[in-house]
């Protein structure tokens, strides 16, 4: 189940930021969209509405609402950071390397290998990203 702009307002209170007009607009787009995205997309979604709103705002409540987890970032490729709503539970990303489509999943334990890499290299692992790129099935059959 999706987070809501409710339930991510909620949150940002409980954590003791205020919901500012700037902040719910942003939320709104993300919530919005079924797609991950970027600052840039947010701020063309937003600024026609909204002209006051610049980019470093976007960015600045990105920040904030990534590290509360209440939406899930994407480090793919040359085109940046996107976004979306998080997932209720940790889940991975498989990108498009033609069309930058996002599929997330979550369905494989890598416990075993997390453990592993921390007894061999002595890191105390935190958390980790884990994203495969290649070609989606619709890429491969046009091209």
């Amino acid at each position: 189940m999706r987070l809501t702009e409710k339930g991510i307002a909620a949150a940002l209170k409980h954590h003791g930021y205020k919901l500012t007009p700037q902040r719910r607009v942003v939320i709104g787009a993300i919530t919005a969209s079924p797609d991950h995205l970027t600052p840039a997309d947010i701020y063309r979604k937003v600024h026609k509405e909204h002209p006051n709103i610049g980019l470093t705002t976007i960015y600045r409540t990105l920040e904030i609402l990534a590290s509360l987890e209440l939406i899930c970032e994407l480090h793919a490729g040359g085109s940046g950071r996107s976004y979306t709503i998080g997932a209720p539970e940790h889940h991975h990303h498989i990108i498009c390397s033609s069309c930058g489509a996002v599929v997330d999943f979550s369905s494989y334990d890598i416990s075993p290998l997390e453990a592993k890499l921390s007894r061999e290299t002595g890191f105390e692992i935190e958390g980790h990203l884990l994203e495969f790129t290649g070609r989606c099935r619709r890429c491969r059959q046009n091209a």
